[in-house]
């Protein structure tokens, strides 16, 4: 009794970190498609040409600039990563990205809203800006599923240590395990039935 009681204190849960980035590049990239679709509709001070090409660079900025945040620090957190113990929680795919979402609802529609009255001034700019932010952090959440293949091992972390992001000064470290645990495949992607069932 003692030693169950004990493991049960020393439980915890871990979420993917690669779908902790997946998400929020998912929901990045269909705000700031909708946004960029409803500006192309509005003249706008700048007019659409000067705003679409605005946007473009925008994209691409954004696109680079989140696939590159904290690379190293990824990479460090990941070759260090300890070996999960048993009696850990591995948390669902769709329990992790409702909770990323539940606490950034107010904080996605913002930027949503900003996005469309920015179209007001250039339109669909701040649109492209977002979904090249969404772009940017799909692309980091492959860079990590491809890191998860090649190491055989999938990585995840403590949800309240990753407040800020995964690879955030508050994540003392990853923890690991094989890569058949979880419900995601490596990349955070959900998992094929085909490659469940194997």
């Amino acid at each position: 009794m003692e030693e169950e009681a004990a493991v049960v204190r020393g439980a915890y849960v871990l979420a993917r970190v690669a779908v902790l980035v997946r998400v929020p590049g998912r929901w990045l990239w269909w705000l700031g498609v909708v946004a960029a679709g409803v500006g192309v509709f509005v003249p706008g001070l700048t007019g659409r040409r000067i705003g679409v090409l605005g946007g473009a660079a925008l994209f691409v900025v954004a696109a680079v600039v989140a696939f590159l945040a904290r690379r190293r620090r990824y990479t460090a957190l990941a070759e260090t990563a300890e070996r999960a113990p048993r009696s850990v929680f591995l948390q669902d795919r769709r329990v992790t990205a409702r909770a990323w979402v539940r606490a950034r609802r107010w904080w996605l529609l913002g930027a949503f809203v900003a996005a469309l009255a920015s179209g007001a001034a250039a339109p669909a700019a701040a649109g492209m800006l977002l979904a090249g932010a969404g772009a940017g952090l799909w692309a980091k959440a492959v860079r990590l599923g491809r890191w998860e293949r090649a190491h055989d091992t999938l990585l995840w972390v403590r949800p309240e240590h990753a407040g800020r992001g995964p690879a955030a000064r508050s994540v003392p470290g990853y923890e690991a395990t094989g890569p058949v645990a979880g419900d995601a495949g490596p990349g955070g992607s959900p998992r094929r039935r085909a490659a469940a069932a194997g």
